[in-house]
């Protein structure tokens, strides 16, 4: 095997990696009666006075995570589950000027010269670690996360 027939080996492994981490990241669409009966328990306590828009599941970090994406009072709000019905992730739609001056100076801030479009409280393990902002830039989208004291975060939620 020639130099150059080795590196395109080792490029072809790679990629083919890269391919297979972001397939295994994808959520996926589920129904209702797939879910785990824990999973089930969970969504019906959860979902109570809200409208279920659907459910998806995902892989992160080679664990399977269940979501029901609701609509609560007008605002969205996704629950992410454990297969046994514990709740790992809320994120929750906010309007901006709900949210405490420090926050919305840090968003407003880490968007720059963009527009904030969305904002949506993070809550993991039942305490609140971030918000996170959706902004439009032209054309271009992209998310900024702040914490909940309105400070840059050490790495995104």
């Amino acid at each position: 095997m020639t130099i150059i027939e080795a590196r395109l080996a080792v490029l072809s492994l790679i990629t083919g990696l890269a391919v297979l981490t972001i397939a295994q990241a994808q959520e996926r669409k589920v129904k209702r009666e797939d879910l785990p009966p824990a999973v089930e328990k969970t969504v019906a306590a959860q979902s109570q006075g809200a409208t279920i828009k659907g459910f998806s599941t995902e892989v992160e970090g080679g664990k399977t995570l269940y979501e029901v994406e609701l609509t609560v009072n007008g605002h969205g709000k996704d629950i992410s589950m454990d297969k046994d019905g514990k709740i790992v992730e809320v994120e929750e739609e906010v309007a901006m000027d709900s949210l405490p001056p420090e926050v919305k100076a840090g968003l407003t801030k880490a968007a720059g010269t963009g527009t904030i479009t969305e904002v949506e409280s993070l809550t993991k393990g039942g305490k609140l670690v971030a918000y996170e902002a959706d902004v439009k830039n032209g054309s271009k989208h992209s998310e900024v996360q702040v914490g909940p004291n309105g400070n840059k975060l050490a790495h995104e939620e």
